[in-house]
């Protein structure tokens, strides 16, 4: 890991909870930031034909989020998504499809005994670094 990223634990805390009501699917969304710190969740809705095993933002309410960090002078911070059956770590999928090169990923994993998991990925030319997240 070459890096890390602060989290406040009240956003953690609400992205678990989204993960946790996925029931079974994949959910997804935006992290937005003011001044370099990560402070607001816009949540997406999955639009994937398979929302157990892959994750689409819905063009619309991904643009709407952007639309609004732009008003509320944020800067996109991280994208989030669970792997509600699988580990926390970018898939196959994930990599290739990774759009923001200057953006966090945030993976959540379910897939643990009772104890939540979520990491953080810079994801960039077909690679990925995991990002240390120091969460206060």
């Amino acid at each position: 890991m070459n890096n890390c990223t602060t989290l406040p634990r009240t956003l953690v805390n609400a992205l678990l909870q989204q993960a946790q009501l996925g029931g079974g699917q994949e959910i997804c969304g935006l992290i937005a930031a003011k001044d370099g710190q990560a402070q607001g969740c816009y949540p997406i809705p999955n639009t994937a034909a398979q929302p157990q095993t892959r994750y689409t933002m819905d063009p619309a309410s991904q643009i709407r989020a952007l639309r609004d960090m732009r008003e509320n002078n944020e800067e996109l911070f991280a994208i989030y998504h669970s792997h509600p059956s699988s580990p926390a770590e970018p898939s196959t999928t994930d990599i290739l499809e990774a759009s923001y090169p200057e953006a966090l990923y945030l993976i959540i994993s379910l897939n643990t005994k009772g104890v939540l998991e979520i990491r953080g990925f810079r994801i960039q030319q077909g690679k990925s670094d995991e990002v240390e997240l120091v969460i206060e």
